[in-house]
């Protein structure tokens, strides 16, 4: 965190959308973060109007990711369910929806340095001690976003 703010990626993942942060920038004390992240989020507030929050569970996600210290993964994964009614951030779940999202933010952060068609980030997953491995089309050292690729009912 910094006196100018905290650097913040909104980004769609499946069928939700989440605010993306490198868990350097978030303060590392789990109850100093959570209260961070309400404030952030408009929570409570069933319009979370005071914040970046859509007033829907679906819009109302964090991802914290850094770069991973575990030999066999390249970014390790906090999903955060931040309540939208009441004081809560809850890290009882995964969420592959936002995990969707992980692999574009880590290589536009720096996390993981880009192929040049295809990057494969191995993420661990640290809600379940679980993995994944996500393959992103990339250029030039960037995520491409644009393209004919569809998942229906997404």
């Amino acid at each position: 965190m910094t006196p100018d703010g905290i650097a913040c990626m909104m980004m769609r993942g499946g069928t939700s959308k989440g605010a993306y942060f490198l868990a350097d920038d978030l303060p590392a004390d789990a109850g100093e973060r959570d209260r961070l992240l309400l404030r952030i989020m408009g929570s409570p507030d069933p319009r979370q109007i005071d914040g970046i929050g859509g007033a829907d569970p679906l819009t109302s996600k964090v991802a914290v990711v850094r770069a991973s210290a575990r030999p066999d993964f390249d970014v390790d994964f906090l999903f955060l369910q931040v309540f939208v009614d009441q004081a809560l951030v809850s890290d009882s779940q995964n969420c592959g929806n936002i995990l969707a999202g992980v692999g574009a933010f880590a290589v536009e952060r720096g996390l993981v340095e880009a192929a040049e068609d295809e990057t494969a980030i191995r993420i661990y997953m640290e809600n379940t001690s679980q993995s994944a491995v996500a393959r992103i089309r990339t250029a030039n050292g960037r995520p491409v976003y644009a393209g004919d690729a569809s998942i229906d009912g997404v």
